[in-house]
C-alpha cells in the first residue's frame, strides 16, 4: 500500500498576512542587491560565452567557469531566501516587484491576499484563477 503526502495549503487571515507586511518588506530590501547582482553576473556569463570565440576575441574557460560558479552560488542564495518565505506558506509571485500571495478564504471560497513591496498594508485580493491584473480591493 501507498501512501501519499498531500501538503495542505496554508489559509491565512488578512491579520496573520498583515502582520507579516514588515518581515516581508526587509527580505525583499535583503534580496533586491542580490538580486541585481545575479542579473549582472548573469549577462557577464553570457558576454564571456558570446565572446568565446568571435572576433579573434576568446574568452578563457577559467573565465567562464569562475563567472559560472558566481552565477550558481548567487542563484543559490536567491533560491534560499525566497524559500524562506515560502515555508511560511506564502506564494512568492516576482522576486523583482516584491509580489507575492497568501491563500485566503473569503465567503467560503479560497483566493489570494496579494501584497507587493512598498505597499503600507494587504489591501488587495484575487481569485486564483487570475493574478495581479485582475486584484480586488479588500
Amino acid at each position: 500500500m501507498y501512501y501519499t503526502a498531500v501538503m495542505q495549503e496554508r489559509m491565512f487571515t488578512w491579520e496573520e498576512a498583515n502582520d507579516l507586511v514588515p518581515w516581508l518588506e526587509e527580505r525583499f530590501e535583503a534580496m533586491a542587491p542580490l538580486r541585481a547582482e545575479l542579473v549582472r553576473q548573469q549577462e557577464e556569463l553570457l558576454s564571456l560565452l558570446r565572446h568565446r570565440r568571435s572576433n579573434g576575441h576568446s574568452s578563457s574557460e577559467e573565465d567562464i567557469a569562475e563567472s559560472e560558479r558566481i552565477v550558481s552560488q548567487l542563484t543559490q542564495r536567491l533560491q534560499e531566501a525566497v524559500r524562506e518565505i515560502t515555508e511560511r506558506g506564502i506564494q512568492v509571485r516576482d522576486i523583482g516587484r516584491g509580489l507575492v500571495d497568501f491563500p485566503f478564504r473569503r465567503e467560503g471560497e479560497v483566493v489570494y491576499l496579494c501584497w507587493q513591496r512598498g505597499e503600507p498594508s494587504i489591501g488587495w485580493w484575487h481569485p486564483t484563477d487570475t493574478g495581479f491584473a485582475g486584484r480586488r480591493p479588500l
